[in-house]
């Protein structure tokens, strides 16, 4: 099974969980929530907690780990509907762009938390990195 590990506290990787779940319909991807660290750290020891909640960590079945961009690319070719998205995300450029908007939207998510009146880690425990 492909896990996903996310940022519970957070609007956007909720919706994502939620949109991605709704379309699993093989079952494929669990969820585990970053703020569940002695859990993450338990199955995943060499996921360094800042990183994590920096960005998306996505872990395959044979152990390979995509981070930021990447997992999110990873998990449209687990879904048979998303799996085309998945193909375009592999065009020239795509990369390049895709990395960027990712990090944009990951540097900016507690913003957008309180767009939506959600609760925000003032505390500087949820760090954005890069």
């Amino acid at each position: 099974m492909t896990v996903a590990l996310y940022d519970g506290m957070c609007v956007i990787c909720n919706q994502t969980r939620r949109v991605v779940t709704a379309l699993d319909w093989r079952q494929r991807v669990e969820w585990l929530d970053v703020h569940r660290w002695d859990e993450v750290a338990h199955r995943f020891p060499q996921v360094d907690y800042q990183t994590a909640m920096g960005q998306i960590h996505v872990v395959t079945p044979d152990e390979r780990m995509y981070v930021g961009f990447f997992g999110t690319r990873q998990l449209l070719r687990e879904l048979p509907l998303t799996y085309p998205v998945w193909l375009l995300l592999h065009l020239p450029g795509m990369t390049w762009l895709g990395q960027r908007v990712y990090r944009f939207i990951a540097r900016h998510r507690y913003q957008i938390n309180r767009l939506f009146g959600m609760p925000v880690c003032d505390d500087g425990s949820c760090k954005i990195l890069g």
